[in-house]
């Protein structure tokens, strides 16, 4: 199954600018609200037209401005699970589960919607109203309702947005068993970093409108090419940087000079580091190992959260980093050396 998106939407407040290709497997939509995420959606299930380009699907066009092609919402075979999941609240389980099988005589939609409230546990709810479903039912109702048209591409929408947080994850698990027995292409819409890495398999970051590369989680991750990336994937360390020599950069907003990788020496303006890769060290005679003054230490759960500073850069940022609560042997105000790992820094 393929995927192809390559469309711009001209708006007041920003430009949507969108090119992804993918294969197959789940590809996640990460970037903050007003971003321009749930907009592809709906460009892609003909809920709204782009200003210009193509969407491609399993070899289908869905719209070419070039050839005059839009296909109507009905004829593009879609599943869309919206973040309030737009059940009708007049209809019944079952009806809800069958308002997409127009073509359908009464006798298939019955067959179908059976398969569907047993696949995803609904049964006993056939004749309930979505007034008097829990969320997660509304959920898997809405879900079967979007799986049900045997749907070239399955658009979620931040479906877990909705429920609590133990919710999420009980949902989250039912979703992902469901998705191994889909072979379409799946796009899934968050701006939850480690529910993004959980579902999907690649990630495109938006970032005011304009779709960046897609990529693989993991290097993602690992290696972001871009501010916008590095933020959007959670990481709270970055500093403008500039190279001072062959394998080595200039950290401005923290005050020092680390080593790094050769090969990642191009164009760079920034540095960062995720907060877990931060270690203590036992010195500061150690490859980008330093001194900095602990500004505040906040409690976690099963961590604490260090925040120190460089001590001769009054003006500098707080670095954060986590720590395991049997290392505490320091306080706020005491000097502690710290070692940025070169295989942790990324450059971009």
């Amino acid at each position: 199954m393929s995927l192809l998106i390559d469309i711009e939407k001209h708006l007041p407040t920003f430009d949507l600018k969108v090119k992804v290709n993918q294969d197959k497997g789940v590809i996640g939509f990460l970037g903050a609200s007003g971003s321009g995420k749930s907009l592809t959606l709906k460009t892609m299930a003909g809920l709204d037209k782009p200003t210009k380009g193509k969407i491609i699907v399993d070899g289908t066009e869905f719209y070419n401005s070039g050839s005059k092609i839009n296909l109507s919402p009905q004829k593009r075979q879609v599943g869309f699970l919206f973040q309030n999941y737009a059940l009708f609240p007049n209809m019944s389980v079952s009806e809800n589960i069958q308002i997409g099988l127009g073509s359908l005589n009464k006798s298939e939609k019955i067959k179908l919607s059976k398969e569907y409230i047993e696949r995803l546990d609904l049964g006993g709810l056939e004749k309930h109203y979505p007034w008097q479903l829990s969320g997660g039912q509304q959920q898997r109702v809405a879900l079967a309702r979007a799986l049900v048209i045997s749907p070239k591409i399955l658009l979620l929408d931040e479906p877990f947005s909705a429920l609590d947080h133990h919710l999420r994850h009980s949902m989250e698990k039912e979703l992902m068993s469901i998705l191994k027995d889909y072979s379409g292409n799946v796009i899934f819409v968050t701006h939850d970093i480690e529910e993004a890495f959980r579902v999907c398999d690649n990630i495109v970051v938006f970032d005011k409108g304009t779709a960046l590369n897609n990529r693989n989680k993991i290097d993602l991750f690992k290696s972001p090419k871009s501010y916008a990336e590095a933020k959007l994937t959670g990481c709270k360390n970055i500093s403008p940087a500039k190279l001072s020599s062959s394998n080595k950069i200039y950290a401005e907003s923290w005050g020092y000079e680390y080593t790094i990788n050769a090969l990642h020496t191009d164009n760079i303006n920034y540095v960062g580091i995720r907060a877990h890769h931060i270690k203590l060290a036992n010195s500061d005679d150690e490859i980008n190992s330093y001194s900095f003054i602990v500004e505040n230490i906040i409690e976690n759960p099963f961590d604490y959260t260090i925040y120190i500073k460089n001590p001769i850069l009054p003006n500098g940022d707080l670095i954060g980093f986590s720590l395991d609560k049997k290392k505490l042997t320091f306080k706020i105000s005491d000097t502690i050396n710290v070692k940025f790992p070169i295989e942790s820094l990324f450059c971009f």
